[in-house]
């Protein structure tokens, strides 16, 4: 394709970016969130009970009110990344605000004479931040393994694409390296098309960049009700709706190690913006149960959310190829009368098994003479039962790409343990709080390092039916970032490392 063509019709069947395995641990792979009690004492909702945070936890914790309250939690987010790719260390950091939760609940006691033994009800409805998605990653280093342009050589390869196909069917990917040269046909000795193949000079090797500042949340609205039998047995569930917002800007480079003008390549930068808009619904059901008066019982089970999913994705290349073809760029909005490309599908996300215990010093009706609490929770999260669907059942090449995406999210996630231990101190109307959790690696692959440790403390104030709480979370990362996926060579991804930092307010108002 030393020059092609540029045809005239572009109607061809168009193939947006295609989902990774990576896009279901957004709605996953999370540390949650709350009012600032809740993080101080390192989420420990399981048996607790008594907060609005309750809702996105163990609903029978609502039970537990007999009066009525309104929240608001505003809070700020600090993120500092370290990041090695291939040796090369670097770093990044973004501070943005965000909040956890907030809403209202209304406690009713039951003063009829034929209660059955139901003492009261509650009845809430809050929203609350469960992932921040704000943040910067950056990273770069020298590679002789692999090289971007890989990725569509595999693409255009299972396709077994022609020219006419590379040119005009991946407008957002395999298309735009096939017109800029990033790529290049082989010429059989008869002049016919046998292959493709990159021009990029992986025998001496490449400095390659990444780039990427991403924004939005999961949030989670929960409609919340439980009651309370004899103050010994709650039971509760919440109906949620899930509703997500994530941007990503990225740019990616690749550039000649060498100073040799003469190999047919210099630089490519491909730029990629994709806008993720979802929304979903669930269940979350569980009980407290208090055996002893100082000791309580909880369990909670967490649906799958069913959650449609809608992304906008527009990408742009630029390549240097010398004296080959020289400076070349083309764009999706070139190729595609301006317009964004549209994918729509469905995102199943894991189920949860939440199991705590917890022990109330001083236990009393009147929680104004408890003195302190002890709890801990253990969660079960089976990140590999996330699953991608087509929203057009019809679409059969879609719902056979999706079905090999879904083996690839078996292949690459599993099931995990994330444990939450947490105190509380009170001195009249003084809390001191301290706790930690660890969130435990969602990747199958041994040798991929990924948890999450959390540091917690906090300090509130109630009285007179009002309180107000102030909270600290450090949280120590260890992820993977993956720049690209290949299926035919060992991938190469960052080892990110840094913490991430969470100051919570929580103001409350009895009524």
């Amino acid at each position: 394709m030393k020059k092609y063509i540029l045809f005239i019709s572009l109607f061809a069947a168009m193939q947006s970016k295609a989902q990774a395995p990576d896009d279901a641990l957004k709605a996953s792979w999370f540390t949650g969130n709350g009012t600032a009690r809740n993080i101080a004492t390192g989420g420990v909702m399981g048996s607790l009970g008594g907060d609005l945070t309750s809702a996105n936890v163990n609903p029978a914790g609502l039970g537990m009110y007999k009066t009525s309250e309104f929240v608001l939690s505003p809070g700020f987010l600090m993120n500092n990344n370290k990041l090695n790719y291939r040796g090369k260390d670097t770093s990044s950091s973004k501070s943005v605000f965000n909040y956890g939760a907030t809403g209202f609940v209304f406690g009713t006691p039951n003063r009829s004479r034929y209660n059955n033994g139901w003492k009261s009800s509650a009845f809430s409805i809050s929203v609350n931040q469960l992932a921040s998605y704000n943040n910067k990653i950056s990273y770069r280093g020298f590679n002789n393994q692999s090289s971007f342009s890989e990725q569509y050589l595999e693409e255009l390869a299972k396709d077994g694409a022609d020219t006419l196909s590379a040119l005009s069917n991946y407008i957002f990917g395999s298309s735009l390296a096939f017109r800029t040269y990033y790529i290049d046909t082989i010429r059989a000795a008869n002049g016919s098309v046998a292959g493709f193949q990159s021009l990029v000079p992986l025998n001496t090797g490449i400095n390659q960049e990444y780039n990427a500042i991403t924004r939005g949340g999961y949030h989670e609205i929960a409609i919340g009700y439980a009651g309370n039998m004899e103050d010994k047995l709650y039971i509760g569930g919440s109906l949620t709706i899930p509703i997500m917002t994530y941007e990503k800007d990225l740019t990616f480079i690749e550039t000649d190690a060498t100073s040799n003008a003469n190999n047919n390549f210099a630089r490519m930068e491909y730029k990629e913006s994709v806008r993720t808009s979802a929304v979903g619904v669930g269940v979350k059901l569980g009980f407290i149960y208090k055996p002893q008066p100082s000791w309580r019982l909880g369990f909670a089970i967490h649906t799958p959310q069913l959650m449609a999913v809608t992304d906008r994705i527009r990408s742009s290349m630029k390549t240097q190829t010398e004296g080959y073809a020289g400076f070349t760029e083309e764009s999706s909005d070139n190729l595609n009368s301006g317009r964004a490309g549209q994918r729509k599908y469905n995102l199943v996300t894991p189920y949860r098994l939440i199991g705590s215990l917890s022990y109330v010093f001083s236990e009393d009706k009147d929680v104004t003479r408890q003195r302190g609490f002890l709890s801990g929770d253990i969660e079960f999260v089976n990140y590999r039962g996330a699953r991608f669907s087509s929203q057009d059942v019809e679409d059969y090449d879609r719902v056979d790409y999706l079905d090999r995406v879904n083996d690839g999210v078996k292949d690459y996630y599993k099931g995990n343990v994330n444990i939450r231990l947490g105190g509380e101190l009170k001195f009249n109307t003084f809390m001191v709080r301290l706790g930690g959790a660890f969130y435990g690696s969602p990747y199958a692959d041994e040798n991929i390092s990924g948890n999450k440790l959390l540091l917690t403390t906090g300090i509130g104030y109630r009285n007179y039916g009002f309180f107000v709480d102030l909270s600290y979370s450090h949280a120590l990362n260890k992820d993977a970032n993956f720049p690209y996926r290949l299926n035919d060579v060992a991938n190469t991804y960052a080892v990110q490392t840094g913490s991430t930092g969470n100051a919570m307010l929580t103001l409350g108002f009895k009524f």
